[in-house]
């Protein structure tokens, strides 16, 4: 049995997709804060189960009987620490003999302030003495896409990467690597490094939004602070618009780069390109 936690979540539904590929649905548990919402999934023939990472009472009976546990890490900013730990302290109790957890690429390079808490609960995992792979996630197409529309009102694409590089990849490209490491036997101790196997500036990415929409869209490159500000007056709360300003000055010191082609190795096949990622977003529009 292999359980996915955030099973309906917007990776976690693409993981289950493509689990779906390689194992029975029966030997697939679903462990969802609201089973409600999840009877999709339920008519798939896939054992749903409520877990909730805030209630760490419901925890250990939905990881009863998997022996691999994918742990998705929380999207409460500032909270996964003890969300991840009460995770942990169940998968033990209930005997998980794997845990495969999404944490951030290069995360032990502290270049981004999202490391943080990823590497806590990195820590948290060696020192439970679970068998662990960790799959060090990069940057997701889709994070930059979300920024295409006010991109093309404004005629700008801002951020505070400068010169640097980002090696992203498409959420289906992760979800697809995690399903084959869940499938995969001896993969305690790893650690994978998942990026996309083409990266690019912020300059040329607003660049090729200018090529695909046919309108004039520049990069303008804003000092960290003033980027949070801009973020802040689009209507995005404070800490998220700090987090993706910090974010984006790690990238510029190399933080979401990465070249080692380790997820499309993973995955079989080459990564999604960006410019497919952007050609979606504007089909949108």
């Amino acid at each position: 049995m292999i359980a996915i936690t955030g099973a309906t979540g917007q990776l976690g539904r693409l993981v289950i997709a493509a689990l779906l590929k390689k194992v029975p649905a029966n030997q697939i548990i679903a462990a969802v804060r609201n089973p409600e919402k999840a009877k999709a999934l339920s008519d798939l023939g896939i054992d749903v189960r409520k877990a909730d990472y805030s209630q760490p009472a419901t925890l250990e009976s939905a990881f009863k009987g998997a022996e691999k546990l994918l742990l998705i890490s929380s999207s409460e900013v500032g909270q996964r620490e003890a969300q991840h730990q009460a995770v942990i302290d169940a998968a033990k109790h209930a005997g998980v003999k794997l845990v495969a957890y999404t944490s951030l690429l290069h995360a032990d390079k502290k270049l981004l302030g999202l490391s943080a808490e990823h590497l806590t609960t990195e820590a948290a995992l060696r020192e439970s003495g679970l068998p662990v792979v960790l799959l060090r996630n990069g940057w997701y197409h889709e994070n930059y896409a979300a920024s295409i529309a006010p991109a093309l009102a404004h005629n700008a694409f801002i951020g505070s990467v400068g010169e640097g590089r980002i090696s992203s990849a498409a959420r289906q490209d992760y979800a697809e690597a995690a399903a084959a490491v869940l499938v995969l036997e001896n993969q305690a101790g790893k650690v994978y490094e998942l990026a996309g196997d083409e990266s690019y500036s912020l300059a040329e990415y607003a660049a090729e939004i200018a090529r695909q929409s046919g309108k004039k869209v520049d990069y303008v490159n804003l000092p960290q602070a003033e980027f949070a500000k801009a973020l802040v007056g689009a209507g995005l709360g404070e800490g998220l618009s700090n987090m993706l300003a910090d974010s984006d000055a790690g990238a510029s010191k190399g933080g979401l780069f990465d070249d080692s082609h380790t997820l499309s190795k993973l995955i079989g096949r080459n990564t999604t390109p960006y410019q497919e990622a952007i050609a979606a977003a504007l089909k949108t529009q």
